[in-house]
């Protein structure tokens, strides 16, 4: 638990307002106190809450032998809280991997429920999201799976918020976090992702955060993802809905790309450091790779650092005043062309054509960044010649949320 509550004091003291249900501030008709150690007393008393409930679970470790189908469901007046106590240590587990430690709406619809601040570990996933609308998840550490360690990919889910959590070292296709299925067979909306530590994805594939086809209107902003198999955060299209928004995100160490994209995205403000792939890679992949804008990101690779496979001729693409180092391959890898594409306001560093990009100098001009990302401060050094960002796409705000006064590229203000 030490662990998890200093990640979560590095990553925000305190939640943004837009990354909070707006139910977020409801105060509890009634608190119940759970003392009973026993996996099946807790079910139980789960199972008996009522809308406006909070119940508060003592330190223990809580094993759960048969499949837990969490069903409760609050009100956006009254909303379920299942919390640990002041200064407890809850660990929720299973017997064995032949069940997913927590299930929650698997059977039936789930809404305006928080849990937060709770272990999970074992079992096949660590947790399951199935037909869930307004459900936060919060402050909760998932790690040590035999698959999955959280997913939401059996039924559509909407509004969920899945914020300050600590998770790592899934097993089987090994994600962290699993949102969405396949082809838009079910698909997440309108729903936040942040502030949350995803780490040690080596299982069979590995991406830290994977949002499905279909899925839309989602935010996934400043989780700090690295040491994965599969890309760090990996996001399709949207099939024509509302794009995806993912800003300020720190990624490094990848054994695929850093980041993917295929394409209905807006990705600012991210930091990029490091893979066996494209520091950032887009592609058609179950859809074809259309408005997609890439503004304002340090991206840092031994390979590639930009790769747009997919981007020629294509509508409503922008590559705009980002830093693009790449030691070994090409700032600007376009395979297939890049007809039509806007390229204003780069930095870059590496072989390959130019595309009109200014040129940097190396690692001199971001010193706290290593190659092999075991340094990821990406601040620039305050010499470095990245005042060319173009005044028609520049951010009001940075990395970090700071204003940016100069016209430099990059995530990270000077």
């Amino acid at each position: 638990m030490r662990s998890l509550l200093l990640i979560i004091c590095l990553a925000s003291n305190a939640l943004a307002s837009n990354y909070e249900p707006t139910w977020a501030s409801s105060v509890p008709k009634r608190v119940i106190q759970h003392t009973n150690p026993s996996g099946a007393s807790l079910v139980k008393a789960v199972e008996a809450l009522k809308p406006g409930d909070k119940l508060e679970i003592s330190s223990g470790t809580y094993s759960v032998e048969r499949m837990w189908d969490l069903l409760v469901s609050g009100t956006a007046d009254a909303p379920i809280w299942i919390v640990v106590a002041k200064d407890a240590q809850v660990i929720i587990t299973r017997p064995d991997d032949q069940q997913n430690v927590l299930n929650v709406g698997q059977g039936g619809p789930v809404k305006f429920l928080c849990l937060r601040g709770i272990e999970f570990t074992g079992g096949s996933h660590g947790v399951r999201l199935g037909q869930c609308s307004d459900v936060w998840f919060d402050q909760c550490h998932i790690h040590h799976t035999g698959q999955v360690c959280l997913s939401a990919n059996s039924a559509d889910t909407r509004r969920l918020y899945l914020t300050r959590n600590h998770i790592h070292h899934g097993a089987g296709h090994g994600e962290g976090m699993y949102l969405g299925a396949n082809n838009g067979d079910h698909i997440m909306s309108e729903s936040v992702i942040a502030l949350n530590h995803i780490h040690d994805c080596r299982g069979d594939q590995g991406d830290g955060i994977e949002v499905k086809q279909g899925s839309w209107g989602n935010l996934i902003a400043e989780n700090h993802v690295h040491d994965t198999n599969y890309p760090c955060i990996t996001v399709y299209g949207t099939a024509g809905k509302p794009v995806n928004i993912i800003e300020r995100n720190l990624c490094y160490r990848s054994g695929d790309h850093v980041m993917q994209v295929q394409g209905e995205a807006i990705v600012r403000n991210n930091v990029l450091i490091s893979s066996e792939g494209s520091g950032f890679a887009s592609t058609d992949h179950q859809g074809k790779t259309t408005r997609l804008q890439v503004v304002h990101n340090t991206i840092v690779n031994t390979g590639h650092a930009f790769s747009g496979g997919s981007w020629n001729d294509r509508e409503g693409m922008i590559l705009a005043n980002n830093i693009l180092y790449s030691r070994d391959k090409n700032a600007l890898h376009f395979a297939n062309g890049s007809a039509g594409v806007v390229i204003k306001g780069n930095v870059i560093l590496g072989s390959g054509a130019h595309h009109g990009s200014a040129r940097g100098r190396g690692l001199e001009d971001l010193p706290g960044v290593s190659w092999n990302g075991e340094r990821h401060d990406a601040k620039p050094a305050a010499d470095a010649p990245l005042n060319q960002a173009d005044a028609s796409f520049l951010l009001p705000a940075d990395f970090h949320g700071q204003p940016r006064t100069q016209n430099t590229s990059g995530a990270i203000a000077p």
